[in-house]
């Protein structure tokens, strides 16, 4: 009975972890198509094949679900840290590339998910001003170093967070069908003026 019960415990764990994977990749799905607010546990449990009481299992509510699907821990954080290694006159073309980069990649869509429920709901806008200010806006006040540090780094976010919804949300014409070699063009100038240019008097 012992042997049999052993045998069969990494068959179970496979078939948990797979459900688990699925489960997240529903999420993920459906989080970035409607957002925090309008989807639902039971929605993601039936698109995924399993019973909402799993969902629950692995992830507690469907806060923890979304804050797993929105986990920007990894390869986001380690593009970032390119932008930050070079010269600051060309930082503004790299920090637009990096983000049409990985945010043009499926694999990359914590942010836009983010960006997407942040107007309706608390805890996204809450987990976006975390990571951009974190992420971004600190290290770059950080590195310029200057009395309106601050103020520079918040002008950026307003560039790229505005970039992120004309191209990936609203899909403006014609930044969302825009090369990324054309975004950086038009937009790189933007922010390093943003970052290095003349400060406006006060």
């Amino acid at each position: 009975m012992t042997e049999h019960d052993n045998s069969s415990r990494p068959g179970r764990w496979r078939s948990g972890a797979e459900s688990k994977q699925r489960i997240l990749q529903v999420a993920r799905e459906l989080f970035h198509e409607h957002g925090y607010g309008s989807t639902t546990v039971r929605a993601i449990a039936t698109a995924a094949g399993v019973d909402p009481a799993m969902v629950f299992y692995f992830f507690g509510t469907k806060q923890g679900l979304f804050g797993a699907v929105t986990d920007m821990a990894g390869d986001v954080p380690q593009a970032l840290e390119a932008l930050f290694a070079g010269d600051l006159g060309t930082l503004g073309e790299r920090i637009v590339r990096t983000l049409v980069e990985n945010l043009d990649r499926s694999d990359h869509l914590p942010l836009v998910t983010l960006t997407r429920s942040a107007p309706t709901d608390p805890r996204s806008e809450a987990l976006l001003r975390e990571f951009i200010d974190r992420e971004i806006t600190g290290r770059l006040a950080a590195l310029l170093g200057t009395p309106d540090a601050r103020l520079r780094a918040g002008m950026v976010d307003v560039q790229i967070l505005g970039l992120a919804v004309a191209r990936y949300i609203a899909r403006i014409e014609p930044i969302a069908s825009a090369s990324v070699d054309e975004l950086v063009a038009a937009f790189g100038p933007l922010v390093q003026h943003c970052l290095t240019g003349r400060a406006t008097p006060s």
